[in-house]
């Protein structure tokens, strides 16, 4: 944790500062270490430069495991494309001069493919998650002297109110237990006019009857480690499988959609291996998690009239 952080981090409880205690430092960044309230009722650990907010398991743990195994997959610096840039900039609308020397939340960071387009603008990035894929994202990221990582829950936000002039939340929403309380968490860190910018999955009569809809009942009950190792196994067949029917004339694009598989080929520029890991990790992403919720978008934006905050829809 770099000291400047110190300014923005405030306790998720009580909303007091945080002071620092018992730190050891490695060069200029505190590795371990105790982050307590003003009133010293509460304490936070820092565990390799990242202070936490949340219990060591939760909810979010499979985005952990996936993360921290294929930590580089997504990263535009690891694949050569800029997939994540592509789409960072179309979901935001926003300039990269419009980032330059500014504070930025990361809400929902991952193992950082975002982060990484933003840090590279020059602004200050603070980059949260609720689940350990903040180890994957700090050593990704940690080349980045702006580039701050911290484990919290964007329920309980662990920051100073109206201190972001620009603030994300892209593919997070909808794995949180209760989307529109965890939307709600964050205009109130957005400073005053700034901008702020959400994804989230549409709901929508094509949503209703994709495969993974009826094989989550099951393979939310089986552990991650588990249901990971049998997509490693069946995922490159069912790619195959997938591409094969999309070439059947006139009804290929749809059927090929039946086949329980996230398949980019045709869509984005990478290489078969690469195409494997991206499948593998966003079908597991469709079957992992505990929380998988889509809105539409009338609900989604009922009592935001905001300008400066937009949904987009995926």
């Amino acid at each position: 944790m770099r000291i400047e952080l110190l300014e923005v981090l405030r306790c998720p409880v009580s909303g007091q500062r945080l002071v620092l205690e018992a730190a050891s430092w490695r060069g200029d960044r505190v590795r371990t270490g105790v982050l307590s309230s003003a009133d010293g009722k509460h304490r936070y650990p820092i565990r390799e430069f990242v202070p936490r907010f949340v219990p060591e398991s939760n909810y979010a743990d499979n985005f952990g495991m996936q993360w921290n195994k294929f930590r580089l997959t997504q990263l535009d610096s690891h694949s050569g494309f800029p997939i994540s840039a592509d789409r960072f900039w179309k979901a935001t609308g926003w300039q990269p001069a419009d980032l330059a020397g500014r504070w930025v939340l990361d809400a929902g960071c991952g193992a950082g493919r975002f982060a990484e387009v933003a840090a590279g603008t020059g602004a200050q990035v603070v980059a949260l998650d609720y689940s350990s894929a903040v180890d994957a994202c700090r050593l990704n990221l940690d080349h980045f002297p702006n580039v701050h990582v911290v484990q919290g829950d964007i329920f309980a936000l662990p920051f100073e109110r109206g201190y972001f002039p620009f603030l994300y939340s892209l593919g997070v929403l909808q794995h949180t237990p209760d989307v529109a309380r965890a939307f709600a968490s964050l205009p109130p860190m957005v400073a005053p006019g700034g901008q702020l910018c959400v994804d989230y999955y549409q709901r929508s009569w094509a949503s209703r009857i994709q495969p993974k809809n009826w094989l989550r009942p099951l393979t939310t009950r089986l552990s991650k480690a588990r249901l990971f190792a049998l997509l490693e196994h069946v995922v490159p067949f069912l790619l195959r499988l997938s591409c094969a029917i999309g070439k059947v004339p006139l009804v290929g694009g749809g059927l090929k959609r039946m086949v329980p598989v996230a398949n980019y080929v045709g869509m984005l520029p990478l290489a078969w291996h690469q195409q494997v890991e991206w499948s593998l990790l966003d079908t597991f992403d469709w079957l992992a998690p505990a929380y998988d919720t889509r809105r539409r978008h009338q609900r989604f934006a009922a009592g935001w009239s905001r300008p400066a905050w937009h949904a987009s829809r995926c």
